[in-house]
Parts: C-alpha cells; structure tokens; sequence
C-alpha cells in the first residue's frame, strides 16, 4: 500500500506538468498570430519628410558606375522636393568620392607626371631651337696661341694687326671675325700665373680660357681643345690658329678663305712634308719616329703650325673625336695626322707663310698682299716684339682694308 500511494501521486504531477507546458505553446502562438494581424493593418512605412517617391520616380534616381566612378544621375520632375533630391545626391556623392578617392589619385599623380614631363621636353627643345635658330653666323674665329711668360708679344700683336676694344667689337659685329689670345691654365690653378692673365683678361677682354694645362710638350691637347672649344662658342665658316709672333694681315686672311668657303673639309695651310727626326735632344725630335718607317722618312702633307684654317665640318670632327685622336709631339704633325683617312680638301697656299722685309714688302708692291709673315729659322718673327712693328709698316695692308672689304662669296677658286 504505502508503495501504491507513493506511484499514484507521481502520476498527478506529470499529468499537471504536460497540461501547463501545452497551454503556454497555445499561448504563445495566439499572440503570435495577433501580432502579425495588428501589425498589418496598423503599421505603414514613414516616409522622409518633403518627398512623396512612386514606384516611376524612384526609377529616376538612378547610381550609374562607371568604372570606379559614382555618379548621381537626376531627373528633373515637378513633383520632387528639391531639398530632399540635393540631400540625397550630397549624400550618395560623397559615397562616390570615398570610394574613388584612391583610384583618381593615382591617375591624377600619373597623368600630372606624364604631362609635367612632356611639357619639360617641349620647353628644352623650344629653348634649342631658339638657340640654334638666333646663334650668330660668323666668317672666322682666329685663336692665337699665346703662353704665360708672352705679355710683351700679345702686346705687340695689339699694337699691330690686331683691333683693340670697340674696334674689335665692331669687327664681330660688322664682319663677323673673332680674335682671341688662347691660353689654358697653370699647373697650380689660381697661382701667380693664372692671376696675371685674369688682370690682363679685366683690361683687354680679349682671351679665350681653356679647359687645359700649359706646356710646350701639350701644344697637341690644346690645338684638340681649342678648336672643339671654339666651334662650341661661335658658329663660324673657318677656324684659324696662329702664333703670337707672327704678323697677320686681317683683310687678305678674310677674303683667302671667302673664296674656298663652298668647299667641303677645308684644310689650308702652307703645306709641308718635313723629315722625321729620330735624334734625341734635337727641336722637333719624334719620339714615335718608328710609326712613320725607315730613318730617313718624311712626315705625310701637313700645313706649317705658324698659321692654317680649318673649315666648320672638319672643327666638328675634332670636337666630336677628341678623345681618340692621337698627339704627336708637334702639334701640326698630330693636326695633319688627325685628316688622314678623310676626304680632306688640303690647299697650300704660300701667301701664308710669306718672310719678313724685304720678302713680304716686294710682294706687297707688287699686289701680292702676304697673309702672314714670319721667319722660318725662328719658325715666327725674331724678335718679334722689336720687329713686329717694321714688319707691319712695310707688309701691311691698308689700316682700312678690313673695313671696306666685302667678305661674301667670292667664288669657288682652287688656288
């Protein structure tokens, strides 16, 4: 019995258990229900205030993509509220520019270079074709080859054939010739040396520095730097070198060179064909005597080193090749050296390289104005400082000949 009644009232509690957990389902889902009836009948969607959007309108607003690009496309109606569509718009543009930010950047940063560095092209080859179209054409740039301890000759020079001053700017201006003293620089740059030039250069203005170190063993690197310094500064037809001890008639040289200016590769010069010599401890000695074959030989054709002329194409060559043209010891020999190979126009003409009184005063009186004179055993004047001025009295030309001498083409003579 006792275990009985214990069974029974087991039995009670789960029956009253289920019952409990079955209404609360019911419950549960008639709220459920009378929920979801409410809220369709009483819940509608707000709207944004000031717009009233159908199903059309909205069609109207649309986010067109164009690649990383978002724009607002906008159509106009009378019945949009203008405040809500610029509030919408400010909103989805400012979602676009998040969103592009990076991209247009960089295509910005792109595009700016690229056209920053076109534009730079442009500007530099403008600035060139500036240049090379308004660079000044002259006839003849004449280098005189001078040295530190010469003072009392390039004195001498100016003095004689040589215009000084306004006279030499009017020569440039009026005639298109260049005359400058060509000098490098001493071994102790900024030394004694260098500074007396520079006193000189504030005086006269009249020198062409160069990029080279003096000595009479270098004659061959400064001829090289001259003419690719000189065909560098001023466009001319010829380009001349001459000693500081030699006299020079301006006008004769002007109207010589006029007449063989349409020709090609013009090389001229008194031209020569010397020994070669092996001796040591002789002028003129050849160290590399043993390029040029047996004792005894004879240098190749090459215009005496007192004066010659070089046309504009030949200049550009040796300003173009410098690095590769071999020097020979004497200077004119490495210039003659320097042509071999090409399709040179060599012309010898004597007029350059006419003695002094009474050679050049005879030709003179007979109508054969020298270009140059000088002495051959000094290989320029003797004494030039003392005699340059007889030399120029006697074989002169006329003090006015360069000024009323026309230097425009005056034919294509071959002597």
């Amino acid at each position: 019995m006792f275990v009985k009644s214990r069974g029974g009232a087991g039995e009670v509690g789960s029956i009253r258990s289920v019952i409990h957990r079955k209404w609360v389902f019911f419950l549960c889902l008639g709220s459920f229900c009378a929920g979801m009836f409410f809220t369709n009948r009483m819940w509608t969607i707000p709207e944004s205030k000031g717009i009233s959007r159908t199903s059309e309108e909205d069609e109207r607003i649309k986010l067109n993509s164009d690649g990383c690009n978002l724009n607002l496309v906008v159509k106009s109606n009378s019945n949009y509220s203008q405040g809500g569509v610029s509030k919408t718009q400010n909103d989805v543009e400012t979602l676009g520019k998040k969103t592009t930010s990076t991209s247009e950047m960089k295509v910005t940063f792109t595009r700016t270079a690229h056209e920053s560095m076109l534009n730079s092209t442009a500007m530099l080859g403008n600035e060139k074709t500036v240049q090379s179209t308004s660079r000044r054409k002259y006839l003849m740039v004449i280098g005189i080859n001078t040295a530190f301890s010469s003072r009392k000759r390039r004195d001498s020079v100016r003095a004689t054939w040589m215009p000084e001053f306004e006279k030499r700017k009017r020569l440039e201006e009026e005639k298109g010739i260049i005359i400058r003293f060509v000098i490098g620089h001493s071994s102790t740059s900024g030394g004694i040396l260098d500074k007396a030039i520079e006193a000189e250069e504030k005086l006269h203005g009249d020198f062409l520095r160069l990029n080279h170190v003096e000595g009479y063993l270098e004659l061959s690197a400064k001829t090289k730097t001259y003419f690719a310094t000189a065909v560098a500064l001023w466009d001319a037809e010829f380009y001349v070198k001459v000693d500081d001890d030699v006299h020079v008639n301006l006008a004769t040289l002007g109207l010589t060179l006029a007449r063989h200016r349409k020709k090609p590769l013009v090389y001229i010069g008194c031209m020569k064909s010397g020994p070669v010599l092996a001796q040591k401890g002789v002028r003129y000695h050849e160290p590399e005597f043993w390029k040029f074959g047996e004792a005894g030989n004879k240098y190749f054709r090459h215009a005496t080193g007192q004066l010659y002329a070089i046309s504009k194409d030949l200049a550009i060559y040796i300003s173009k090749n410098q690095d590769m043209l071999h020097q020979y010891a004497n200077e004119d020999v490495s210039l003659g050296s320097w042509f071999i190979g090409l399709n040179v126009y060599h012309i010898d003409d004597r007029r350059l390289c006419c003695g002094t009184p009474p050679d050049c005063e005879w030709k003179a009186q007979a109508g054969h104005t020298c270009v140059a004179s000088f002495d051959w055993k000094c290989s320029g004047i003797c004494r030039s400082v003392e005699r340059i001025m007889e030399v120029h009295q006697q074989c002169g030309e006329d003090e006015n000949a360069i000024w009323t001498e026309s230097f425009l083409d005056t034919g294509n003579s071959s002597s």
